[in-house]
């Protein structure tokens, strides 16, 4: 019997899992198309590295209960391939009374969730024991939440596509799918192939990529740049781990936060900003066309009506660091302008939104014939990023696998 053969469009973390699960049980011929030069380019490769534990999504989610075993198999995988993995762990911070019946919440969904290791923290002197320069009236302390670096496990999981027999073609962008007898055809602007089936990770671009194989536009991509400023070597010391704010419950955003890397610098942020372009990763990169799609979607004045001042406030921590540092300041007031030293890589995050303005908020699939399609794989998709894979193959690629 001939080997099902399935193309994988996307070559970030999570299409590079579904690659390697699947050659490595050999379930099928994998080939990955990626149109950059290089893997991890977008979304994986410009993110905080954080390893979430579940503290923020809705109990029996797909979020929630994916990110809990996907948490633990990149921990493994980092130990196997010797990758680095650090459990920085993360307070979310309650700065004053108004942030508390959040903070509950959040405390509520992340036992639901069985974060591990969770802890409420009620004493100001005891959040010091945890971040030393923090200020605030209570927390909750997630011990297990890591930081690695993700567009390193993506390399390494490449390397075991290859060696498992599975091909992956750099610099080639799908221009066009084609539903043939059941098979779908798949073409670049240098190739043309026939496949039994397709499944599309494409982050960024999972809206148009839907359009190619006739899909539903809804939900549409709106891309979202989270900026980050670097803290300065000389007060690395006043963060131990990882420091976060209590987020709005009514946006899918988590605040400016503090993050210590995985090679142990610090950036604050980041931030959420329309972005101009699909990947649009400063204010000077714009794309008209992406920019005029946007606005003539018709979700685009509903979430105007409901987000407007969220959004002008947003824009002003990006374009003034007074107001950026303002922001970050109510955590750590030791912290003065010039510990803000520059603007590193910012990250685009690839937001579904839809026809009647809301932003979806868990993980989404699609399925069109031969055709699978991953429309909205946001945060925590890198920290699930083995356990999306499987879910895929259970339930759209091989069934009973």
């Amino acid at each position: 019997m001939r080997e099902q053969s399935i193309a994988i469009i996307g070559g970030g973390i999570v299409g590079i899992a579904l690659a390697r699960a699947l050659t490595l049980r050999g379930l099928a011929e994998v080939t990955v198309y990626e149109k950059e030069a290089r893997l991890a380019a977008h979304q994986t490769g410009h993110n905080s590295g954080v390893v979430h534990a579940g503290l923020y999504y809705k109990p029996g989610s797909l979020k929630a209960r994916l990110c809990a075993e996907g948490r633990q198999r990149i921990r493994d995988y980092c130990l196997e391939k010797s990758l680095p993995y650090r459990e920085v762990g993360k307070l979310v911070v309650a700065v004053d009374e108004a942030d508390l019946p959040a903070l509950a919440d959040i405390e509520s969904r992340s036992i639901a969730s069985g974060v591990p290791g969770l802890a409420r923290i009620d004493d100001p002197a005891k959040l010091r024991d945890v971040e030393p320069h923090v200020a605030g009236i209570a927390a909750v302390h997630s011990p297990h939440t890591a930081i690695v670096d993700y567009a390193a496990i993506t390399e390494a999981m490449a390397q075991d596509v290859r060696a498992a027999g599975g091909t992956i073609l750099l610099g080639q962008e799908v221009t066009a799918l084609r539903t043939e007898g059941g098979r779908v055809r798949l073409r670049t602007a240098v190739s043309e192939q026939v496949f039994d089936r397709v499944i599309a990770c494409a982050g960024l671009q999972s809206d148009v990529v839907a359009r190619l194989a006739g899909a539903d536009p809804s939900p549409k991509i709106l891309p979202f740049r989270g900026e980050y400023w670097e803290l300065s070597a000389e007060k690395n010391h006043l963060v131990n781990g990882m420091i976060y704010p209590v987020p709005d419950p009514a946006f899918p955003f988590l605040g400016v936060h503090f993050t210590r890397g995985v090679y142990d610098g610090i950036h604050v942020g980041p931030n959420a900003v329309p972005a101009l372009a699909r990947e649009g990763y400063s204010w000077g990169k714009i794309s008209v066309r992406d920019t005029l799609e946007s606005l003539r979607w018709p979700g685009a004045l509903p979430l105007a009506k409901q987000y407007w001042k969220m959004g002008l406030d947003s824009v002003g921590e990006s374009l003034l660091k007074p107001v950026y540092f303002s922001r970050a300041r109510r955590f750590i007031p030791e912290l003065r302008p010039s510990d803000l030293t520059a603007k590193t890589a910012a990250g685009v995050r690839a937001q579904a939104w839809g026809r009647d303005g809301s932003l979806v908020d868990d993980f989404a699939v699609d399925q069109r014939g031969p055709v699978t399609l991953l429309r909205n794989a946001p945060s925590p998709a890198a920290t699930s990023s083995l356990a999306i894979a499987d879910y895929l193959i259970r339930h759209y690629l091989v069934p009973g696998a």
